[in-house]
């Protein structure tokens, strides 16, 4: 979040370029070895890509990895597993990649049966994205102004500025909770937090939030 004032929010937005790492996957063991060294831009990728599309639709799976594991490797038990990765309980990179390392080598501990390999066709291939933050224009100078224009910004900001801002840049909580802290509502940012993002679409995700500064009267 770029500072014009001290005080104002500036709502920033961003471009993404998806691009192909080279990196592929056709068995479980290859898999786990690239997720140990793939850059984190690509674990963010394959992790969140998907909130962000168009045709967002609530699915059994929430990563491309547990995605992959069922319809290539046929291997559901290991995919529901992936795919109980609660991402709202990580603030880093690091973290959220040593859960999925961790949860198959877990799995391949106990598994008896041969190594899964997928069909040529169906590998996995990474991809990372590179992000182009850019300003929208929309500035709010106290709270009141902040959640008066909250429906004026597009889902990009909104993804910036809750997805991106909070685990992909490292930062302990999103940019809308943590300026309202700093602004004496402690409320707000805590009413804030605690929706998940990873249950809702973005306009549900947006109108739950105007919703909050509709009921303690700060859009009024």
């Amino acid at each position: 979040m770029a500072k014009q004032e001290r005080r104002s929010f500036i709502f920033d937005t961003e471009l993404r370029l998806v691009v192909l790492t080279g990196l592929k996957a056709h068995a479980l063991s290859e898999l786990r070895e690239l997720l140990d060294t793939v850059p984190r831009s690509s674990i963010f990728f394959h992790t969140h890509q998907q909130y962000l599309a168009h045709n967002f639709r609530r699915s059994h799976y929430y990563n491309d990895f547990a995605v992959w594991v069922s319809q290539a490797l046929r291997e559901e038990a290991l995919a529901e597993k992936l795919a109980a990765i609660d991402l709202l309980a990580f603030t880093t990179m690091r973290e959220l990649r040593s859960a999925f390392v961790t949860t198959i080598d877990e799995y391949a501990a106990k598994s008896t049966t041969p190594v899964p390999v997928c069909r040529p066709h169906e590998a996995f291939h990474f991809c990372r994205s590179k992000s182009f933050v850019l300003p929208t224009g929309i500035i709010a100078n106290d709270v009141a102004e902040f959640f008066a224009k909250l429906p004026l910004i597009t889902d990009a900001s909104l993804y910036f500025h809750f997805f991106e801002a909070r685990l992909r840049l490292g930062r302990l909580t999103n940019d809308f909770s943590r300026w309202l802290l700093d602004h004496g509502r402690g409320d707000l940012a805590t009413a804030i937090d605690e929706l998940n993002p990873y249950i809702r679409t973005l306009d549900e995700l947006k109108q739950d939030i105007i919703q909050i500064g509709r009921e303690s009267g700060s859009n009024a």
